[in-house]
């Protein structure tokens, strides 16, 4: 069997979990692997990595700390925006997603943090900042 080199397109499942265990994603559940061109930098680059050398069948877990996923959590990107910035009746909940645009048109995410009449301090940071992601990978076919 030939290993998985970079260019290869692949198709894997795998299992997202915390350090705890909890779950966090599993494209088996979902009966949907994942293709991607190896070394495109499409997913997270330690991911891609880790699947060099792989082979159809092969099994690998992986863990990755915050560095090689996305990253410690950056305080600048938690923000005050004003209370009037959104609908009027708007129905704030804290620890829901919220959804906007950056100042060119770009899609923006963000937990709702606090909530006070006049601000509403928003997170930008990616959900997994901060934290370690343990994968179970399986190389399931190659094109």
């Amino acid at each position: 069997m030939s290993k998985v080199e970079k260019g290869d397109t692949v198709k894997i499942h795998y299992i997202g979990t915390f350090d705890d265990g909890t779950q966090f994603d599993n494209s088996r559940a979902r009966d949907l692997p994942i293709s991607f061109e190896a070394g495109s930098d499409t997913l997270l680059p330690a991911f891609e990595t880790a699947v060099f050398g792989m082979e159809i069948g092969e099994v690998k877990t992986i863990h990755l700390t915050p560095a090689d996923a996305y990253g410690p959590p950056r305080p600048d990107l938690v923000q005050p925006v004003p209370s009037s910035a959104f609908p009027g009746d708007f129905e704030f909940q804290v620890g829901a997603i919220v959804e906007g645009q950056g100042p060119e048109g770009q899609r923006l995410l963000a937990r709702i943090q606090s909530v006070t009449d006049e601000t509403v301090l928003l997170d930008y940071n990616h959900p997994m900042a901060g934290k370690n992601l343990n994968f179970e990978i399986e190389v399931v076919g190659k094109e």
